[in-house]
């Protein structure tokens, strides 16, 4: 039979190979394949394939591989040139000689270049996106159009300082067309002007809202103040509709001033701009049912995919105009955001700015990292996750002020006079100090980058201990030695130690919760994740209460007390708060560990055996770049294996990990009660060890042998600690 097979692949193979390809000529016609692709693709199971004479799996092989919009920058051209659309009326000014109509353009303008200034966020290239507007690719033209120029001007100003924050923090390695800029304007003389352009231009406006809202009396004090427009029941509206959209670019662009100021200084400022910006995109989500009123090509039905509120298209667009000076790709238009997206797109990055904003700039480093854990998890684009990367680190310093050995100090629990010794020059020192910098930056990006560069930088957090820990040993002797025993240096080198495997176990800690955001392990491989989570819990455990108990044996000596009071050696025998905090994670990690080994061993469920992976396989995969670093020592595939082989419910009963894991919850609450993070935190843990108990009882109560009994996991009540749901079929 194998042989067989084996001849009739060979037979196939060979078929294909001498099977035609279709000539083309000047007489091909070529017809639009998509319908009946589309037919094969709702038709297709999974595995299937399109198999024909002139088509087969070689040369699906070798087709041209159509990619990610964002990359495809598109040949086909309405426009060969600027001047060419200039010519053929694509860009007029003014836009229109009915002054009514110029205005409302003009406003459909303004709501199409917020579109395009989100979807340039989003990842889509500068050419094809705020600048396939020709009035910002010829700005000079609109200076007879105060009112145009100001907003053209102020945008050009914003992408610029935007781009300008993106390529400092190197952020833009995510997306790499975001900085890019191919040529285009960016850059113009008089663009430090351009907020009190914008200014004027609000004023006057301001006055004719005004005039049109005076008493008859006032009124023909006005008369010599031009109206905006010619149509008086439209004045009122079309100025506060004009209004909004200034004065959110205005605000706007003090926002991004005022975060890049140095050391934070205009942060408190920035909270102002973002509040009236925020009031501004209320009040321009508002505008849009009268200038729908107002359109005559008003439509219900497709207004959510509009990019302007009217519903109009606007006019001085061209996504294609720009194509040339993309990359050279395949054609490909991209899909400009909806005015309404965008506008939420920009209220999300504001309230994630503003986030940003209230922090208090806490120069403990433990407090820092748990800030930057929870701002991801609100999951904040490009933008955003650049200013915040500005903000940590401005000339290698944190927050631009606290130099990082002294953070590192402070971290360490070492008394604060350390934070100026001169220790801090030892090369060793200095190059552990450039890794918290390249954390920090790590923990500002996306988070598949983010796990990705996490795993790579552990061997070098393993590779400064063990340079850290030869170094010191050299110049002092052993840590036993009790010659230096009071030696400032040494105290120095204990603690920094004694941190550096803490924050080197944090690191990885942090590398397998980030696969259960991507969604990278599948049911049958939890069992082995919570199983390297919880060695890793462990060691991780075991740093912090080592580092707490030498910060109080360090403040103990600096005490001198003579002998130890009963109060004090309570004290010091209780299990300090963060260190219950991972006890509970722990016993999670430990109790689903055994309950899904034991569901394997016992019910022979959530096992997947793949013909292209073994277990081990994947083991490898999975925790490679953990291995290589030696984290936790002593760590491998057999050890799983033992730990697990012998797993059963009725072991699992007698010691129920999970009900551990609610009493350590509801004991540890009062510690945190300042902290209503880690509240919020333990009050998921106690869900999920609750339900996972009430499960594991059920399980054992029924019988894990009972084929009705469906077992699965999911997420509800926490985001890596899943929660087993029973049911009888």
């Amino acid at each position: 039979m194998a042989d067989r097979a084996v001849s009739e692949e060979a037979s196939m193979a060979g078929h294909a190979t001498k099977l035609a390809s279709i000539p083309a000529s000047d007489n091909t016609v070529w017809a639009d394949a998509s319908p009946l692709l589309e037919a094969a693709c709702r038709g297709l199971r999974d595995g299937e394939l399109i198999h024909g004479d002139n088509f087969n799996l070689f040369a699906a092989m070798s087709a041209l591989e159509i990619m990610d919009p964002k990359m495809d920058s598109g040949i086909v051209c309405r426009y060969y040139s600027i001047e060419e659309a200039i010519e053929n009326g694509a860009a007029p000014i003014p836009i229109s000689l009915e002054s009514t109509i110029d205005v409302q353009c003009t406003i459909d303008i303004m709501d199409h270049l917020l579109a395009c200034e989100a979807a340039w966020h989003k990842g889509h290239s500068l050419a094809q996106t705020v600048f396939s507007c020709i009035y910002l690719l010829r700005l000079d033209r609109t200076a007879s159009h105060a009112l145009l120029h100001s907003y053209c001007r102020v945008i050009r100003t914003t992408c610029k300082a935007v781009v300008s924050v993106v390529s400092d923090a190197r952020t833009h390695e995510e997306e790499d067309l975001f900085t890019m800029t191919y040529g285009l304007p960016l850059n113009g003389d008089g663009d430090e002007k351009c907020l009190s352009m914008l200014n004027a231009v609000e004023e006057t406006i301001s006055r004719q809202l005004r005039a049109c809202k005076a008493t008859s009396s006032k009124r023909r004090v006005s008369e010599d103040l031009e109206p905006l427009q010619s149509n008086t029941n439209l004045e009122e509206g079309l100025c506060k509709a004009l209004l909004c959209r200034l004065r959110f670019r205005k605000h706007f662009f003090h926002v991004l001033t005022c975060m890049k100021r140095p050391q934070g200084r205009g942060l408190e400022l920035a909270r102002k701009h973002i509040a009236s910006c925020i009031l501004e995109l209320e009040s321009i989500l508002k505008s849009a049912e009268f200038l729908r009123f107002c359109s005559d090509e008003f439509c219900e039905d497709d207004i959510e995919d509009k990019t302007t509120a009217s519903g109009r298209e606007p006019i001085g667009f061209d996504a294609t105009l720009n194509s040339r000076l993309s990359a050279p790709t395949p054609p490909r238009a991209i899909k400009i955001l909806s005015w309404k997206k965008a506008v939420e797109y920009f209220v999300k990055l504001l309230h994630d700015l503003d986030v940003m904003c209230s922090y208090s700039l806490d120069p403990h480093l433990e407090s820092l990292l748990r800030f930057v854990v929870q701002f991801q998890k609100s999951q904040p684009d490009l933008v955003a996750r650049a200013h915040l990367q500005l903000l940590l680190v401005q000339d290698g310093k944190l927050y631009g002020r606290d130099p990082i050995f002294a953070v590192i100090t402070k971290a360490a629990a070492l008394p604060e006079a350390t934070k100026n010794h001169d220790i801090q020059k030892n090369e060793y020192i200095v190059q552990l100090g450039q890794l918290v910098v390249n954390l920090l930056k790590i923990l500002c990006t996306n988070v598949a980058w983010q796990r990705r560069k996490l795993g790579k930088i552990l061997q070098d957090w393993r590779v400064i201990y063990v340079q850290l820990e030869l170094a010191f040993r050299n110049e002092f002797g052993e840590v036993s030695s009790s010659s230096n025993a009071e030696n400032i240096c040494m105290k120095i080198f204990q603690h920094i130690l004694i941190w550096v495997e803490e924050q080197t176990y944090w690191i990885a800690c942090r590398f397998l919760i980030l696969g259960f955001e991507l969604d990278l392990y599948s049911a049958s491989e939890y069992c082995m994740v919570y199983w390297y989570l919880y060695a890793v819990l462990i060691k991780l455990a075991e740093k912090t209460h080592l580092k707490t108990a030498f910060s109080y044996d360090t403040a103990k000596r600096k005490g001198k007390k003579k002998r130890d009071s009963p109060k004090d050696l309570a004290r010091e025998s209780r299990i300090p708060p963060a260190v219950l905090f991972l006890q509970c994670y722990i016993c999670l990690a430990e109790g689903l560990t055994m309950m899904l080994a034991a569901l394997r061993n016992e019910i022979m469920v959530l096992q997947s055996p793949s013909p292209f992976n073994t277990e081990q396989e994947k083991f490898v995969q999975h925790f490679e770049l953990l291995q290589r670093a030696c984290i936790p020592d002593h760590v491998s595939y057999p050890s799983f294996k033992e730990s697990t082989t012998q797993a059963r419910f009725s072991t699992l009963v007698m010691y129920n990990y999970f009900k551990d894991a609610q009493r350590i919850a509801k004991e540890v609450k009062s510690s945190f009660s300042n902290d209503p993070d880690r509240l919020a935190e333990l009050r998921r843990l106690e869900q999920v060890a609750e339900h996972n108990s009430v499960a594991l009882n059920l399980i054992c109560r029924v019988g894990a042998l009972d084929p009705s009994l469906k077992v699965s996991f999911e997420f509800s009540h926490h985001p890596f600690f899943a929660t087993a749901i029973v049911r009888r079929s």
